[in-house]
């Protein structure tokens, strides 16, 4: 299953002009997501606003308390723009899938650059989404992530990135705590 998703990744990638691709791994956990500007696509779209994108987590039961765990795929919508110049605000909603759990969550995505006065620059991003019974379907009760990052642009559109995810897929007969765990990786801006 990786490797079919690792090459539709690395397909559309070639295929589209991507925003962004990003890979973050830890000891027993990978993640890839990948998001697409659609200003690139259609003139009447304001570029760096309106992005449609899909990630896929392959998570170990390490980070989780859950005994087994299935893998995780989501496509995602995020509506956002410039507060100012160094803070961006963006307002989204997903599709996510894991087994027998369905849920659309709502959320809120934010990016700060620091005012570190060096050569490389830092952002301090975090996003929230939630999804209340009414947006759980399957067996699915309720879901909850949240995620903190700090990304460093050491070379032009290139960042390193440093993490904290922590997702909860509730089902209706117990809770799931499905992924809880810190990570590293690259994210490319297209």
């Amino acid at each position: 299953m990786f490797k079919k998703i690792s090459i539709i990744t690395l397909c559309a990638v070639s295929a589209f002009a991507m925003h962004s691709a990003e890979v973050n791994i830890n000891n027993s956990d990978i993640e890839l997501s990948a998001r697409i500007d659609m200003g690139q696509f259609n003139d009447g779209v304001e570029p760096n606003t309106i992005f449609l994108g899909a990630k896929y987590l392959n998570a170990d039961e390490k980070h989780s308390d859950a005994r087994s765990i299935d893998d995780y795929q989501e496509i995602n919508f995020l509506m956002q723009r410039d507060v100012s110049s160094d803070f961006r605000l963006g307002l989204g909603f997903k599709l996510n899938h894991t087994k027998d759990f369905v849920s659309t969550p709502l959320g809120i995505e934010a990016t700060y650059k620091l005012p570190i006065p060096s050569g490389v620059p830092f952002y301090l991003g975090g996003a929230l989404y939630v999804a209340p019974e009414v947006l759980s379907y399957d067996k699915a009760e309720d879901f909850l992530e949240y995620r903190v990052t700090l990304e460093a642009e050491a070379i032009k559109n290139g960042f390193l990135v440093v993490g904290y995810r922590h997702m909860d897929t509730n089902y209706k007969r117990v809770d799931v705590e499905y992924n809880d765990s810190l990570y590293f990786g690259l994210k490319f801006l297209f």
